[in-house]
């Protein structure tokens, strides 16, 4: 449960990320002090890098959350809200990492591999 409303979701296309959801991760980032999990002993956690954590559903092994260490906000997975969300896409993050099977065509803005990069 998100205390308040949803901040926009940015869709990653990484390799890490296309492979761990299975297309693209679209998630929002909620600070942790708003972030309430119930079920918790049903969540696990992956460390996926030396700073980086993912959490799933150790029920059905849905990807949940993306953790960075010591950072004041929670990435949760756009599909693990219930509808109606109240918020849409941003933007696109990683997109020379996309996958050559699928076209971005709804004009958000697109960002490269380093924060700023602008395509």
């Amino acid at each position: 449960m998100v205390d308040g409303e949803l901040t926009p979701p940015d869709a990653c296309h990484c390799g890490q990320c296309r492979k761990i959801s299975g297309h693209y991760w679209a998630s929002t980032d909620v600070p942790w002090a708003k972030v309430k999990i119930s079920g918790d002993e049903n969540i696990g956690w992956y460390r996926s890098s030396e700073k980086v954590r993912r959490g799933f559903c150790t029920t059905c092994g849905s990807p949940l959350f993306w953790d960075v260490d010591g950072r004041a906000n929670l990435s949760i997975s756009m599909g693990a809200f219930e509808q109606p969300t109240g918020t849409r896409l941003e933007k696109h993050i990683f997109v020379p990492d996309k996958g050559d099977y699928y076209e971005i065509v709804d004009g958000l803005p697109r960002f490269g591999r380093t924060p700023g990069e602008v395509l």
